[in-house]
């Protein structure tokens, strides 16, 4: 919980802020996100959580607010003071990771003729979609790019390994997570297994 979160990093329970009782009984504490700064969701104990039933929401995270309901219960407003800044050792541990340092993503050529060729423009520009990519649509282009490499995986003329290994690669410089990241190219892998394409010699 927060105040063990607190405790764990030497610092005071930040409670002078705007507060909302859930309808189950917790609490949603409201602050004001730096200036300019795209912080993070996190879930609770996750992998990336903050501590045990600690979740936060940033950009593009959603929260119940005050007068609405669930199962009968409802959300109040449990203190009302206007809406802290975060503290400043929060904001640091909802900062993404930097991202490394980005190269160009390429499967290098074992054939030097057309066949080979057009795969390996496939390869690329399939790679190119994730990266170039809008901020709010690697997801979806991922899972576009290996539905179109799936296709290929499943007529043979592609290593599923090695294209899952640049796809990741690819979802990974642009601040994907690994877990999300695999999950999308396996379902997408197999989508495009059902429209087996090959590549005429």
């Amino acid at each position: 919980m927060l105040d063990l979160l607190c405790e764990r990093h030497s610092q005071p329970f930040p409670d002078d802020t705007y507060r909302v009782r859930t309808w189950s009984g917790g609490t949603h504490l409201y602050f004001a996100a730096p200036e300019g700064e795209a912080l993070r969701n996190t879930a609770g104990d996750s992998a990336r959580g903050l501590g045990w039933k600690v979740d936060t929401r940033a950009v593009g995270g959603l929260v119940v607010g005050a007068g609405s309901a669930f199962a009968g219960e409802s959300y109040t407003v449990a203190q009302h003071a206007p809406v802290a800044p975060l503290p400043v050792w929060l904001a640091e541990l909802l900062r993404p990771a930097p991202l490394p340092p980005q190269r160009p993503v390429t499967v290098p050529l074992t054939i030097r003729d057309r066949r080979g060729k057009f795969l390996n423009a496939a390869v690329n520009g399939e790679l190119a979609r994730v990266t170039g990519s809008g901020e709010h649509q690697h997801n979806n282009a991922l899972y576009i790019a290996s539905v179109a490499l799936g296709q290929l995986v499943a007529g043979g003329e592609l290593d599923a390994y090695e294209v899952a290994e640049r796809l990741a690669e690819a979802a990974l410089s642009v601040g994907q997570g690994e877990r999300e990241a695999r999950r999308t190219i396996a379902s997408g892998l197999r989508a495009g297994a059902n429209r087996p394409r090959t590549v005429a010699a």
